[in-house]
């Protein structure tokens, strides 16, 4: 099969849109499950706290286990738990339930960020790798899309517990394509000779990339533990930019539908209509933000250069949000809104590429995870002080808040990223750590 590498990032396209689909059913259907359930705000953005929780945990736990148990079998695994706690929800009928079923889900959806950052290491050079993460991060936002239209049909049509049960369901028809299509690289019975040699080539770094990485290419897992890890500067700077600037997308990605209902007056047929558009500008900052790195590196421009220009151009549109929730008219704020959750996604696809350029494969899912774990660390506290904050004062400061992460997690990033010379690795790589 020619071009097999574009085939196998569609796959993980495809599951991450499901992965969201499944995310965004308790988000849409809340102006219905809060009032059946006689939930408050507070007790809402419990759900999404408990969801938080496991998915933080599960990040590190999860980037560990694809690199020891491999992609396919990593995948296989996460699939199937998330995939089952969305066709649970459907039974539950109080709080507690509806927590332990949000829970279990997290822990299950967290193992798809840094099993695709795998993928994209294995299975893609260097200039081709920021697209292709490009490519998979906007199935994120395309689920976000159609998460909105479908499930308010399925509700209306068949009500909430059938809704669940639908969309929960579509992980296992994924996994039959997966368990068949795929395979790492190495032994790929259906990857041509001319691609194997290009995945290959493309993954050998020059001279300049090879003096920024930061651990040797016989590195592995089982030598290498959080603690030595985290003995880079550039690891923190991920899992920090992560805490302060992931909320932002969990802010419009949990509350965006029921913002649309208290604030706005949006019915749920209205809100199917119209909470897409922000997601739908997403995707095309995922897939512009990738292209966009991937061009200026053609043009000659080094790694690092090329990521830091995109992630600085986009934290500077990500303080519009504040606007959004001033303005009158409320479709000029989905537009404003828009312009948020574009740059956003530009910004955290090129972060996401950083453990790639600087690590080998068999290294990259454990380092993305540790950035995913600050990423779940920062959206579940913010995630519980937004419905605190809806509580007591209004929307309205949750946004402002938010507006101001992207800038300040791009400046830590940056304040950590910068050395005065190619730091060789710490001493603990050489040797198996504790």
């Amino acid at each position: 099969m020619r071009h097999l590498r574009w085939v196998i990032i569609g796959l993980i396209f495809l599951v991450t849109l499901i992965n969201y689909v499944d995310r965004l059913t308790i988000s849409v259907l809340a102006p219905i499950l809060t009032k059946e359930l006689q939930l408050t705000n507070l007790q809402f953005a419990w759900l999404g706290t408990w969801f938080l929780l496991a998915y933080t945990i599960s990040q590190a736990l999860s980037g560990r286990m694809l690199d020891r148990l491999g992609t396919k079998r990593g995948f296989s695994l996460s699939v199937t738990v998330w995939s089952i706690a969305a066709m649970a929800t459907a039974g539950a009928r109080s709080l507690t339930s509806l927590g332990v079923c949000r829970f279990v889900l997290g822990f299950g959806e967290a193992g798809n960020w840094p099993g695709a950052a795998k993928v994209v290491a294995e299975w893609f050079p260097f200039r081709e790798r920021a697209f292709a993460m490009a490519i998979f991060n906007s199935g994120a936002a395309l689920g976000a899309v159609l998460a909105p239209p479908l499930i308010v049909f399925l509700q209306l049509r068949y009500g909430w517990q059938t809704t669940f049960l639908v969309t929960g369901s579509l992980g296992f028809l994924w996994l039959i394509v997966w368990q068949i299509v795929y395979d790492a690289p190495a032994r790929h019975r259906w990857l041509t000779p001319a691609e194997r040699q290009l995945i290959a080539d493309g993954q050998r770094p020059t001279e300049a990339e090879a003096q920024t990485r930061l651990a040797p290419e016989t590195a592995t897992v089982a030598s290498v533990s959080w603690r030595t890890l985290l003995t880079y500067r550039e690891v923190w700077a991920i899992l920090l930019a992560r805490v302060l600037c992931d909320p932002t997308w969990w802010l419009y990605i949990t509350w965006l539908p029921k913002y649309l209902s208290d604030v706005r007056g949006f019915t749920l047929a209205e809100i199917g209509m119209y909470a897409w558009a922000p997601y739908l500008a997403a995707d095309a900052g995922s897939l512009v933000g990738g292209a966009a790195s991937g061009m200026l590196i053609s043009r000659g421009w080094s790694v690092p250069a090329a990521r830091r220009a995109v992630i600085v151009a986009a934290a500077l549109l990500m303080p519009v949000g504040a606007l959004a929730v001033r303005i009158e008219d409320a479709m000029a704020g989905l537009v404003l809104m828009s312009v948020v959750l574009f740059a956003f996604q530009a910004w955290i696809n090129n972060v996401q590429t950083i453990p790639s350029d600087l690590f080998p494969p068999q290294l990259v899912a454990s380092v993305a995870g540790l950035g995913g774990f600050g990423a779940g660390i920062g959206s579940m506290i913010f995630t519980l002080v937004t419905g605190w904050i809806v509580d007591h004062f209004s929307y309205t400061a949750v946004f402002t808040i938010a507006a101001t992460l992207g800038p300040l997690a791009t400046i830590l990033l940056l304040a950590l990223m910068r050395r005065p010379t190619p730091t060789p690795a710490p001493a603990p790589l050489a040797h198996p750590a504790g």
